[in-house]
């Protein structure tokens, strides 16, 4: 019988332990995390339960709605061709060349090369969320231009996703229906609620989010989506709400990083098989090359047009290089290559995201203390 309180003791142990080293060696927790859920499946074996995948599923909407409720209308309209052009080229790049590598360079079929470029296509919103909450980046321009580019290029990946796989069915289109809807009412009914239900001990604001994303989440599942889609739509929705009373994304943000993402973080890094990963190295690596190399050749000379500080540029298309929610949804459908594309994907939630931190974390510059200036010394009016 599941011992199921052991299981959480063993899940939040392991948590407390990356949230511990993160401090001590000055590093995201959420790459801690991933970098523990791999030593800890490897060597004590995690138990992925149902209740464990639910936590890790919550936890990815939650991040993901919280990185919508991030994007400033304001900022987004002054930069808003940096945002789509990283965006864009973000997914294209990476697509494009593993794609053609996949079923050029090493024989795969064409669907699995279409899932090696899906794959690998991505940026992860809720690595990318993790730091910027952690480093406070999320209040920047800049750090608000990288979540909306990032939103772009992972739009690209599901509608790639779903061009190859959904069914185009009557489900797909109550659930777009749906989904409309709830973007319409939202931004009108949301506030008016708050302000009846105010801040209370009982949380009533973050259980209506809740049913919410839980809501659209379920009928994207049966629509043959993916849960975490309709999450960014909503939070951009709910932004100007949020913008407005910073206490609620506050509290939501310790249920999110206390008890939800820590086991979206640590089963993400649970899915690497070392004896698999030491049999396929040289692909893996080859696999993470070719992504972060495209970025790089995609996304910095754009940095370098839309004029972001050097250093600003290099932390744009590092933090732009990282995958991981969509990337590992995406490998799923690979069967065969699921852990060569996952173990890259993996990786590339890692690698890039530690040399950015370490190396190239720019000056910090919080919007109150702009004067109205850019952070970035581009000017798109």
């Amino acid at each position: 019988m599941e011992n199921v309180w052991l299981i959480s003791a063993i899940w939040l142990g392991l948590a407390l332990l990356a949230s511990i080293i993160s401090i001590r060696v000055a590093m995201s927790v959420a790459l801690v995390e991933i970098m523990v859920g791999a030593v800890a499946g490897n060597t004590i074996g995690l138990q992925l339960t149902d209740w464990v995948n639910f936590l890790a599923g919550f936890g990815a909407i939650l991040l993901t709605f919280l990185a919508g409720t991030e994007i400033d209308k304001t900022v987004i309209r002054k930069h808003f061709w940096s945002s789509m052009s990283i965006g864009v080229v973000g997914f294209l790049a990476p697509y494009v060349a593993v794609l053609f590598y996949a079923r050029y360079g090493i024989g795969w079929t064409w669907p699995q090369a279409q899932i090696a470029g899906i794959s690998l296509s991505t940026t992860s919103v809720a690595v990318v969320y993790a730091v910027m909450i952690e480093t406070g980046f999320n209040k920047t321009e800049l750090g608000k231009i990288i979540l909306a580019a990032c939103f772009i290029n992972d739009l690209g990946t599901v509608l790639a996703l779903g061009v190859v796989f959904a069914n185009f069915d009557y489900w797909l289109s109550l659930f777009g229906a749906v989904t409309a809807a709830a973007l319409w009412l939202l931004p009108r009914f949301a506030p008016w609620f708050f302000g009846k239900v105010g801040h209370r001990v009982s949380e009533p604001e973050t259980k209506f989010i809740s049913l919410v994303l839980l809501g659209l989440g379920g009928l994207a599942t049966i629509a043959g989506s993916e849960a975490v889609l309709p999450a960014y739509l909503v939070g951009m929705a709910l932004a100007p709400a949020f913008l407005a009373d910073p206490e609620l994304p506050h509290r939501m943000r310790i249920i999110a990083f206390t008890i939800l993402t820590p086991f979206f973080f640590l089963k993400a890094g649970s899915l690497v098989d070392f004896n698999a990963v030491a049999s396929a190295a040289g692909l893996i690596v080859i696999f993470l090359g070719v992504k972060m190399a495209t970025k790089f050749v995609g996304i910095l000379p754009l940095t370098r047009a839309f004029r972001f500080e050097a250093r600003e540029g290099m932390y744009t298309t590092l933090l732009m290089s990282t995958g991981l929610t969509f990337g590992t949804i995406s490998a799923l459908f690979g069967l065969h290559q699921y852990t060569i594309l996952v173990t890259a994907v993996i990786g590339s939630a890692v690698v890039p995201t530690l040399i950015a931190q370490r190396w190239f974390q720019p000056v910090f510059k919080p919007m109150e203390d702009q004067g109205g200036q850019a952070l970035v010394s581009g000017r798109e009016e």
